[in-house]
């Protein structure tokens, strides 16, 4: 291989037929002069733009266009040089880094080095992980990459951060949040999930329905079943979060709601009954009570609550339980209604706030399916900045890129990305921090299933290539299908 040019942070190397390189591999260009050495990623191959060959390949083929059969007469053996001149290709490489004494990495690529006494070599991943540090206490192996080394990142690197995972349907998306999230649980994390699917709800069984080591940690909250909140343990700024933005109850409503709730308060009668008897008798405009009862039915036709304190004591317990051993909390969303779905998740928001800033929680790990199906827009804003300091820290999981917001991708601390070919959505997705548009446009349209392109702090901003591994769980929430079983 030869260094071609470089242009910003750009280099182009030629490189000749008895040497590979491919899409996302990684490139050492070593100065031995000047004691430094680039890290550049290829980003894309191209044929080698040589004067004459479109003339000889046009040249190479009779009238017609096909072959002509028999045997080439080349005394002076010039056709192989031909050859392998037009299969010569360009590798159009990323400078991630710069090494200096061998071993201190530097993101500079303001030097340059010599065209004709640079050494140009693969860098295999293992010895990439060395030079930048990539190990660990808490591993969490990922998969494994190209030159079938493995790649393991650490837990800690997930800790605090904002991530997102994305992709096309059935490229592998649960398969990975499945495999952090049995991970982090692993390390004694609290996890909750929103799992719009019924996807996550056989974390705790092996895939021939045996229990594995997580079994007793997976705990499965359904709304209106075993998840259900009793009006005296809610707190009334709660409360009114889920009327005015789930049930978008007006603001002349709400103060009257106000009122009543403390009026009942006052007299301990917290409990449905009693709040629509309220509502009733209450003296206000006729159309503040219908918009008041509208929504109280809403709220009792939710099954989500109830006036029995001890239906509603799940939640709490196996939350101190999964802080004192780790756990993760499934919320089964499958089945609920979109405006029940925004009632449990405007509550279960509320809740972890207020045992964090309590702190009887330490910090809770946030993954949401689809969350632009039930997060409101304020909320987003809330999730990446607010609730992060509180300690929520959130993976979104969606197919649809461009529902999350931009903002959101600029403060992405990591993104696993699977493969996208819609130029739209990768547009979208390399709009993030801490990726340049080329390497996400170029590399993810590329990515075969169950293949995903590592970026961000997880792997100190070296995008790498990684075939996420088996998972050894119960698979649920696939699609149905008529067809399967005939024959």
């Amino acid at each position: 291989m030869k260094l071609y040019k470089k242009e910003g942070n750009i280099v182009q190397i030629l490189s000749f037929p008895n040497e590979t390189a491919e899409k996302g591999d990684y490139l050492l260009i070593e100065d031995a002069d000047a004691g430094k050495a680039l890290i550049a990623q290829v980003i894309d191959v191209q044929f080698a733009s040589i004067p004459g060959v479109l003339e000889e390949l046009l040249r190479s083929l009779p009238d017609g266009g096909e072959i002509m059969q028999g045997e080439d007469f080349d005394p002076l053996e010039i056709a192989p040089h031909i050859t392998y001149i037009q299969d010569a290709s360009l590798l159009v490489c990323k400078i991630r880094a710069t090494i200096e004494n061998g071993e201190n990495l530097s993101p500079t690529s303001a030097w340059l080095p010599s065209r004709s006494q640079s050494t140009i070599k693969k860098l295999s991943i293992p010895t990439l992980l060395k030079l930048a540090r990539i190990n660990g206490e808490l591993p969490i192996v990922l998969g494994g990459t190209k030159d079938a080394s493995l790649l393991t990142i650490d837990a800690s690197s997930l800790d605090g951060r904002l991530n997102i995972i994305t992709g096309k349907k059935e490229t592998g998306k649960s398969h990975l949040s499945k495999l952090l999230i049995s991970s982090l649980v692993g390390y004694k994390a609290t996890v909750v999930v929103f799992d719009l699917n019924g996807e996550y709800l056989s974390l705790g069984m092996t895939s021939d329905g045996k229990k594995n080591a997580l079994y007793d940690k997976i705990h499965v909250l359904t709304p209106a079943q075993n998840f259900k909140v009793a009006l005296k343990q809610l707190n009334l700024h709660v409360l009114l979060e889920i009327l005015i933005h789930a049930l978008h109850l007006p603001g002349t409503s709400a103060r009257e709601f106000r009122r009543i709730w403390q009026s009942l308060k006052e007299r301990n009668m917290l409990t449905l009954h009693d709040l629509g008897e309220a509502i009733r008798n209450w003296h206000c405009n006729q159309h503040v009570r219908d918009a008041l009862f509208s929504r109280y039915y809403a709220l009792v036709n939710s099954g989500f609550f109830t006036d029995n304190v001890a239906e509603a004591t799940l939640l709490e317990e196996c939350l101190f339980r999964a802080k004192e051993q780790g756990g993760a909390i499934i919320i089964n969303l499958r089945n609920t209604s979109p405006i029940d779905r925004q009632i449990v998740v405007e509550y279960l928001l509320g809740k972890l706030v207020e045992l964090l800033t309590s702190w009887k929680l330490k910090a809770v790990f946030l993954f949401a399916e689809e969350a632009h199906l039930y997060l409101r827009e304020t909320y987003w804003d809330d999730i990446v900045t607010r609730m992060r300091h509180f300690g929520i820290f959130t993976t979104f999981i969606t197919n649809q890129p461009d529902t999350i917001r931009e903002n959101i991708y600029r403060q992405a601390d990591n993104i696993f990305l699977f493969n996208f070919t819609n130029e739209h959505d990768l547009e979208v997705v390399s709009r993030a921090a801490r990726v340049d548009a080329e390497t996400v446009k170029s590399i993810a349209r590329d990515l075969p299933p169950h293949h995903c392109l590592v970026l961000g702090k997880v792997v100190r901003d070296f995008p790498i290539v990684v075939k996420v591994r088996a998972l050894d769980v119960k698979t649920m929430g696939e699609t149905r299908l008529f067809f399967k079983d005939l024959n």
